[in-house]
């Protein structure tokens, strides 16, 4: 395999974790609460595209009293970097688009959430009142975790 320098080895790739939602703006609202991250505002790019006539009104719904995409919406961290021209944060981000099909079948994919040390009971809880629910309480050799669901099932589990 050919050596490559420091100089020309590209830079780590930008990504964004895509989840399927029947309701994208309720699950950006949980995960935004959830993770203590930000929704994103882009009602001043959706804005500039309707005056564009890029973007029909069709394509767009009041969220928070604010112009937005009707089918997709993210949240981001809030100390990450973000584009103030679209709205669109350029670091860790949770981006939902709807589909039309409610979720079938287990993750292949999940979140795990880490309160800290001795906060996951009180942790489980707030989600709980944020919409999640308990699916099961995990305890093996290698360890103790809960199994929730988010309001539309997306298993995800608190370490």
């Amino acid at each position: 395999m050919p050596q490559t320098s420091a100089a020309s080895t590209p830079a780590p790739l930008h990504w964004k974790l895509v989840i399927d939602a029947t309701d994208p703006h309720a699950q950006a609202d949980f995960w935004a609460a959830a993770l203590r991250y930000e929704v994103e505002d882009n009602s001043a790019f959706v804005e500039r595209l309707l005056e564009l006539g890029a973007l029909p009104g069709g394509a767009t719904v009041e969220f928070h009293g604010r112009p937005a995409f009707r089918d997709l919406i993210a949240v981001r961290h809030p100390d990450d970097p973000y584009d103030p021209e679209r709205g669109t944060g350029l670091g860790r981000r949770l981006l939902f688009q709807r589909v039309p099909e409610a979720k079938a079948g287990k993750n292949r994919l999940h979140l795990d959430l880490h309160p800290g040390e001795g906060r996951r009971a009180d942790e489980v809880e707030r989600l709980e009142a944020l919409g999640a629910s308990v699916l099961r309480h995990v305890r093996e050799p290698a360890g103790e975790w809960v199994v929730m669901a988010d309001p539309e099932g997306n298993e995800f589990c608190v370490a």
